[in-house]
């Protein structure tokens, strides 16, 4: 067979996204309030995360790590971002640029099996990530964009946030998927941090830029990104956390309530809402499965609304972002537009 249509039939059945709109979960997850184990914990998060929504004073900051769009949940965050039930969102490199971007600019990932022989993936220029399928020559055009957009730019060193404003003012420019993270994020004012941003995509297309414009080229300077982040800590004190995975986002996030406190704001308050979604140990003293209520002895969450959830997150996370939409209790709140405040602006609601 023919080595495109050889690759052609591992590449024809798309990842669809999930639609929390369409199914409304409220009755199944309050019954599993009535439930144990994981199912119990489920509920409380989802009452959180609700919470969070009904308190207009709070910040909500969603943090993703794993691999989420890729696996059908891009959807999920876009209806959040449209109903302001998120206002700031730090993430790792790949479910923004890798994932989002790459599906905006066209390009779709694929149902495989976890079971592929990975020499042929090879050699057929295809990527896995346990059970799904990504083309690795459309994913250099994404490497690619970025450094379009990087030659773009004025030299200097850039915030992930500001990088990725220009992304999302790239897909309106060339008339690309605005049913895209980046583009309605772009769209709303609400910032995408990604403090680790060179390991994904944009890497790749920020090496070959500098690499290309060795004194006169765009930078990616981490700690405006986390100054940035600590100043929407200090503009809304009340904050609420919805953590999807643990890594980076997870304590790049929480450590912003110690960066307030180093800066002088020292009546800065704790998290006041917390859930995350891992499947990982904390006996490992790793952070991504470091529970919520050790986060308290460094003083970053509180301890009254906080929940773990021990559960993969394609299963948890439409279920909780779900129970919240449904619940409705988003309505009424107003677009904080947190980019605006960051570039200077001024914020309409």
């Amino acid at each position: 067979m023919h080595t495109s249509m050889k690759k052609a039939e591992f590449l024809k059945e798309p990842i669809r996204h999930i639609e929390i709109k369409k199914h409304n979960v409220v009755p199944m997850v309050d019954q599993m309030a009535d439930m144990a184990f994981q199912a119990r914990n489920l509920a409380r998060a989802a009452s959180i995360v609700d919470l969070m929504q009904k308190d207009k004073d709070c910040a909500v900051i969603l943090t993703l790590a794993g691999s989420l769009i890729s696996a059908g949940l891009k959807q999920v965050i876009i209806d959040m971002i449209e109903n302001h039930m998120v206002d700031a969102i730090v993430s790792t490199g790949a479910n923004i640029v890798d994932q989002d971007f790459f599906e905006a600019l066209g390009f779709k990932h694929y149902k495989g099996s976890q079971f592929a022989d990975d020499s042929e993936l090879r050699e057929l220029s295809i990527d896995r990530i346990y059970d799904t399928y990504i083309d690795e020559d459309d994913l250099r055009i994404c490497d690619d964009t970025t450094a379009i957009i990087a030659n773009s730019m004025k030299p200097g060193a850039y915030s992930s946030r500001e990088f990725i404003v220009e992304m999302g003012r790239y897909i309106e420019e060339k008339g690309h998927d605005k049913n895209s993270i980046v583009y309605k994020a772009y769209e709303k004012g609400v910032p995408i941090f990604c403090p680790a941003f060179s390991d994904c995509s944009a890497g790749f297309g920020l090496v070959h830029h500098q690499w290309h414009n060795p004194d006169n080229h765009v930078s990616i300077d981490s700690v405006k990104d986390f100054r940035e982040l600590t100043k929407i800590k200090i503009e809304n004190d009340k904050t609420g956390i919805f953590m999807i995975g643990g890594g980076v986002p997870k304590n790049f996030t929480q450590d912003i309530v110690v960066a307030a406190e180093v800066l002088g704001y020292e009546d800065v308050s704790m998290h006041t809402y917390a859930v995350q979604i891992t499947v990982a140990d904390e006996r490992d003293g790793a952070l991504s499965g470091s529970t919520l209520k050790e986060a308290s002895s460094w003083g970053k969450v509180d301890t009254v609304y906080e929940q773990m959830v021990y559960a993969e997150a394609t299963l948890a996370f439409p279920l909780i972002a779900g129970y919240a939409y449904h619940k409705g209790n988003w309505a009424g709140r107003t677009a904080k537009n947190f980019n605006a405040m960051l570039d200077g602006k001024t914020v309409n609601a």
